[in-house]
């Protein structure tokens, strides 16, 4: 142990090691937005990211030594996305008496989504391959990434556009509806799980309760319809 670096060097061959950082990364995070308030500005995901790559880079660790240490995280996506459906039962009353208004939003907003994220990747020339890659942007990663694969996108390049996308319309839903004067937090959480999947909703519930369900039922709703969506609409603009 006469070398300083000889523990990190054996600490980073094991493969806890990165595990630990990235929970550890959250729980940072997560504690400097509760003492921010939970400012907007103050995203725990977008936090943890920042420090996760700072970690690597001074290391000079490769992602793929990253991965193969955090790789449960990644695993974890699969039952996190058959969770979505936990909502979508426990409040099926909520969705059944507000069938039509949710459902044309529903549409209007899934479309909108993939046709905005089409339609500016061909505007700036990106190759067929970013293309198909971002059409699922808004959808929670497990499904964008299995759907991204299926039309002949990159997986890994469509997590980074779904993780940007989710920090982003988080940082801006409050401010947004506030200046639109929309009050019903029931809209105001649905539209953010719409647009922002699971970093929108996580952050619906922590403005309001009702705002994080109804983003929760956007959120389970738009996996399903946005599965199904994009391959016509991809075919068609394409």
């Amino acid at each position: 142990m006469n070398n300083p670096f000889s523990l990190w060097v054996y600490l980073s061959t094991t493969p806890l090691l990165w595990l630990t950082v990235t929970l550890l990364a959250w729980i940072g995070a997560d504690l400097i937005a509760l003492r921010a308030g939970r400012h907007p500005l103050a995203n725990p995901v977008l936090i943890a990211i920042i420090a996760v790559a700072l970690i690597l880079v001074l290391t000079g660790t490769p992602y793929r030594t990253y991965f193969e240490g955090a790789q449960f995280v990644h695993f974890m996506l699969g039952p996190a996305t058959v969770a979505i459906a936990i909502p979508l039962v426990r409040h099926r009353r909520a969705i059944a008496d507000n069938l039509v208004p949710l459902m044309a939003a529903l549409v209007v907003g899934a479309l909108a989504a993939v046709v905005s994220a089409i339609l500016l990747a061909k505007l700036f020339g990106l190759p067929k391959e970013v293309l198909l890659s971002v059409a699922p942007k808004s959808v929670t990663a497990g499904v964008a990434m299995g759907i991204s694969e299926k039309i002949g996108g990159l997986p890994a390049l469509t997590a980074v556009v779904v993780v940007t996308t989710g920090i982003f319309g988080a940082v801006v839903v409050t401010p947004l509806m506030n200046m639109l004067r929309i009050t019903d937090y029931a809209a105001r959480g649905f539209a953010a799980g719409l647009a922002a999947h699971g970093i929108g909703t996580a952050r619906a519930f922590n403005v309001h309760p009702l705002a994080g369900t109804f983003a929760g039922i956007a959120l389970g709703l738009n996996a399903v319809v946005t599965a199904f969506i994009v391959p016509p609409v991809v075919a068609w603009l394409g």
